[in-house]
């Protein structure tokens, strides 16, 4: 990943993002083109701190023959992304641009045991129906035992040892005060819910760029 270094995260940022996320793109390269499924993922860690980011694929997959190699895949995770129009800075000779934040993970890839595929689909299931409290979590147990079995022969379950993590949070950091703060209000401004968010990151990411205003709204609620 090219990353200028005013835009690069720190691995445990990025980790924290990632597991956060629990989506992205898995991409493998099969010696003549490259193979890439969309799925969600956790993260767990060896015993070491390693991570390992653990998923699973349709049986019919072709990214599962190329599991077990010693080559390393790539699992890209993203976040919300916006276009910023040259408008929005208070400078002149500004250009448009994109903010946005991306992780990669890297590193080879393992097909999991059986016992290791039913612990990844509870993990995994475990890990979005707590997003859903106050419902009463979805489990395998809900399921009679043939019909689980058989969806998990449907599958394939995998799991990577990651070995490189790199990030990259384009926030407008390099930018003076001024358009920083320019920026974040036309972003919140509008009503999509991805610049939206990428105004909270920016004010966020550097908060002292908005320490005036923070004064401002003290003294008028004194």
């Amino acid at each position: 990943m090219y990353t200028p270094p005013m835009f690069k995260a720190d691995r445990a940022a990025c980790l924290k993002f990632a597991e956060a996320r629990g989506f992205g793109l898995i991409c493998a390269f099969d010696g003549s083109k490259p193979i890439a499924s969309t799925l969600p993922f956790y993260l767990s860690y060896a015993e070491d701190g390693t991570p390992r980011a653990a998923f699973h694929v349709a049986r019919h997959n072709p990214l599962i023959k190329l599991a077990g190699a010693t080559s390393s895949w790539l699992l890209a995770v993203t976040g919300a992304d916006v276009y910023v129009s040259a408008d929005y800075y208070v400078s002149p000779d500004q250009v448009p641009t994109w903010l946005y934040q991306a992780v990669h993970l890297t590193g080879p890839v393992r097909v999991l045991t059986d016992d290791e595929l039913t612990v990844q689909v509870d993990t995994l299931s475990t890990k979005f129906e707590e997003r859903l409290l106050p419902k009463k979590p979805w489990t395998s147990a809900k399921m009679t035992a043939g019909r689980f079995e058989a969806m998990k022969r449907a599958i394939v379950g995998l799991v990577m040892t990651v070995e490189e993590v790199e990030g990259s949070f384009k926030l407008n950091q390099h930018k003076t005060e001024a358009d920083y703060r320019a920026v974040s209000a036309a972003l919140a401004a509008r009503p999509d819910a991805n610049a939206q968010q990428i105004s909270h990151l920016m004010r966020e990411a550097r908060p002292a760029a908005f320490a005036d205003e923070a004064a401002g709204n003290e003294g008028s609620a004194t």
